[in-house]
């Protein structure tokens, strides 16, 4: 069996790509088969990675025609903060296995695309290397075990002028990824996470206690401690990964001021319900100008547009502006961000609809 040989990343962009779906097939020629397969495997059969996708495919489009559109815009505010457009860069961990420069090239793509990037805790650069005065990037913090450590890092975003604080929920453990598996997927030697450990330490337990109750889930996060660490910082607090509208309910109960609805990209539990759909059930049972943002399956500036008129305030993209990491670093993450904008603006155009505020359901048509 001959090894792949893996072509460096591009210094400039060439002509034939022009969909995320040519930059997903380019990202693969850069990238070890481990890599992609961490990339692109999901859970188990991996079918919440099928239906992520497949959710946008039934649903269609009903556009209105003779619109006065000469103002149109696609500026949104979320939790009092004005952003230019509403698509966002997820929290992706471990950035320098796609790119040298790893969270830096995410980072400079989405300041000069004036997109709101979401810095994970798993991050290989620095949170404080990102620029200070860009008022475009929040802190997602994966629970560190208590509450002093996980405390620690909200502050440090703090002080470093993050603008949100987003507290990952739904992987308390890790997802079964038998793609991963098949290709013995690990980090490199001496990759460096300068905020967290990969791996938490587990507590103490007695011999006859189980190995995963009383162990990872005895440290994860509970309702008691997102409240704790909402009366703790200045920071709006956003719970990522919730799709159960009681959990929605809860979540506003507890001080959360927004929700990113997201089952991990299919990443933790297949066959969880598709964030589509839990975007719709949670939207009926919240206050109307509550924060809900949309995390999974966009491929398409008409997907985007779904999104929002089934209620999302904005989106997050992850596995899409990775592929232009790891084609062409910050120059391959701003033309992912602009390819989506653009065909955002055009829909919104050709569905007759100026603003974001005026896209609602009713430009959804079910089969």
């Amino acid at each position: 069996m001959t090894s792949k040989t893996i072509v460096p990343p591009l210094k400039q962009i060439p002509a034939y790509l022009q969909t995320i779906r040519d930059y997903e097939i380019e990202a693969e020629k850069h990238l070890s088969d481990m890599v992609w397969a961490y990339l692109q495997g999901g859970s188990m059969n991996e079918v919440s990675v099928q239906n992520n996708l497949q959710q946008f495919q039934e649903l269609h489009l009903l556009p209105r025609m003779l619109r006065e559109l000469t103002h149109g815009n696609t500026t949104c505010e979320i939790l009092g903060q004005k952003f230019p457009h509403p698509i966002f860069l997820a929290p992706i961990g471990h950035q320098q296995q796609f790119h040298p420069e790893a969270e830096m090239a995410s980072a400079l793509a989405a300041e000069v695309l004036e997109s709101n990037i979401i810095l994970s805790t798993f991050t290989n650069t620095d949170l404080r290397q990102l620029k200070q005065e860009n008022p475009y990037k929040w802190f997602q913090l994966y629970w560190q075990g208590s509450r002093e450590k996980s405390l620690d890092l909200v502050k440090m975003a703090e002080a470093h002028d993050y603008k949100a604080l987003v507290i990952t929920v739904d992987s308390p453990h890790t997802g079964i990824r038998d793609r991963e598996r098949q290709v013995f997927f690990h980090l490199p030697e001496g990759m460096q996470h300068p905020h967290t450990p990969t791996h938490i330490p587990l507590p103490q337990r007695q011999a006859d206690e189980h190995p995963l109750f009383a162990g990872l889930m005895k440290i994860a996060p509970t309702w008691q401690d997102i409240a704790w660490i909402v009366q703790q910082t200045h920071l709006p607090v956003i719970l990522k990964g919730i799709v159960h509208p009681q959990d929605a309910q809860l979540a506003i109960q507890h001080g959360v001021h927004g929700l990113i609805i997201s089952n991990h990209g299919g990443r933790v539990l297949d066959t969880c319900i598709s964030p589509l759909t839990a975007l719709q059930l949670i939207k009926e049972c919240v206050p109307e100008n509550f924060p809900l943002l949309y995390d999974g399956g966009i491929r398409r500036g008409s997907d985007i547009f779904k999104a929002l008129a089934l209620g999302a305030s904005a989106v997050l993209i992850g596995r899409p502006y990775i592929y232009g990491l790891a084609t062409a670093g910050a120059l391959g993450v701003a033309h992912v961000i602009r390819i989506l904008k653009e065909e955002l603006e055009i829909t919104m155009a050709l569905m007759g609809t100026a603003t974001l505020k005026e896209i609602n359901k009713d430009y959804i048509f079910y089969k």
